[in-house]
């Protein structure tokens, strides 16, 4: 049978927003034929949006443990946008998951449907947990496992990413969990596709100022201080009003910028970029304040500030299409570890950064095989 007609098994880790958004697409993508507008990559070496098959997931939200998927994307504290109304049972059952830090500390006037209601734990001890997890990822035979966890869930992150070593699963890590460098080597040894770190959106806040500062050195202009201002009212900012659990995503974001430009040129403590305050009524559209101030000829000063607003989970999603797609490619290939033409293009912290039009290049390279 052609590989492409037999599905690429999928398993989610968390099923929030993001989780929502890749859900919906692929139902609304399917059986459109080359008409698939909004789309990064239609046909991706012969796989398309309709060849993912959801073959588990795993939460720990009482809303959303037990349901079937189809179900379980659209209970709160999801909040993204509903842009398929209603799908048929999907039959992946949401499985109870195991965490270790990925429910932040929030304030207590909170009400339940901005935020996580945990469910008591099931497992003993992470030992249990973890035999679970890989139990399931085996009975259902997946191929990819997406991290959707919250941001500063690194511990979480990592236990994942063990338990998809361990079932032969390569492992596609959406979110600022820094792990492409040791976990990616030991996914190497293992012969399994590693795609990471943090993805990026198809047009937000980090492709557009890595976009304005390529147009700035480009033409000769030395930048002396940026900045990048997010906010946003869906749980992964609410999650990071707890400043202890921003630090990589700030390190993930900053590094995506900072990549494409000279540094040397920067005043000192030139550049702030990061997620700023939670806004619950934004539900999940994230609005991104950025300015840069810069030199033109003759050290003449100017500056530019825009403000951008996105559909957040929506604005991933075909990208997350394309490195789940692209790690099956990668695994029909025998390709192992970090998979550097599709990490560049598709994640803020990939394992060695390129310039946009580059890493477009080589991700474009890599599909024609």
């Amino acid at each position: 049978m052609d590989d492409t007609k037999r599905g690429i098994r999928v398993a989610l880790i968390g099923v929030g927003n993001c989780a929502s958004a890749l859900v919906q697409g692929c139902t609304y993508y399917s059986g459109r034929g080359i008409e698939r507008p909004g789309l990064m990559t239609t046909s991706l070496a012969g796989y398309l949006p309709e060849h993912l098959v959801f073959a588990t997931a795993f939460d720990i939200d009482v809303r959303k443990v037990g349901r079937d998927l189809s179900e379980a994307i659209y209970c709160a504290p999801n909040c993204t946008a509903r842009f398929v109304p209603s799908l048929d049972p999907l039959g992946c059952e949401v499985r109870a998951g195991y965490e270790v830090d990925s429910v932040g500390a929030f304030p207590k006037d909170t009400p339940e449907e901005r935020r996580f209601v945990p469910i008591a734990p099931v497992y003993g001890d992470p030992a249990e947990a973890r035999r679970a997890v890989i139990r399931e990822l085996e009975r259902v035979r997946a191929e990819i496992v997406v991290n959707y966890l919250p941001v500063g869930s690194d511990q979480n992150a990592r236990f994942y990413a063990e338990c998809a070593l361990e079932a032969g699963c390569g492992f596609v890590n959406a979110m600022p969990a820094l792990m492409a460098r040791d976990m990616g080597e030991q996914f190497r040894r293992a012969g399994l596709p590693y795609l990471g770190d943090d993805v990026k959106s198809q047009v937000g806040a980090t492709i557009v100022h890595r976009a304005l500062v390529s147009l700035f050195r480009d033409r000769g202009l030395p930048i002396r201080r940026t900045y990048q201002l997010n906010v946003g009212g869906n749980t992964d900012f609410l999650n990071m009003q707890d400043e202890a659990r921003l630090e990589s995503k700030r390190r993930s974001k900053t590094g995506a910028v900072l990549s494409q430009l000279d540094a040397s040129s920067l005043d000192a403590d030139g550049v702030y970029i990061g997620p700023s305050d939670y806004i619950s009524w934004l539900d999940d559209r994230k609005v991104c304040f950025l300015r840069i101030e810069a030199e033109e000829f003759g050290g003449v000063p100017m500056d530019i500030e825009l403000r951008l607003c996105v559909e957040d989970s929506p604005n991933s999603a075909g990208i997350v299409l394309d490195a789940i797609r692209a790690a099956r490619l990668a695994r029909d290939r025998g390709l192992a570890g970090p998979i550097e033409d599709v990490c560049a293009y598709l994640f803020k912290s990939p394992p060695e950064q390129f310039d946009e039009a580059v890493a477009r290049e080589r991700f474009r390279s890599f599909a024609a095989g």
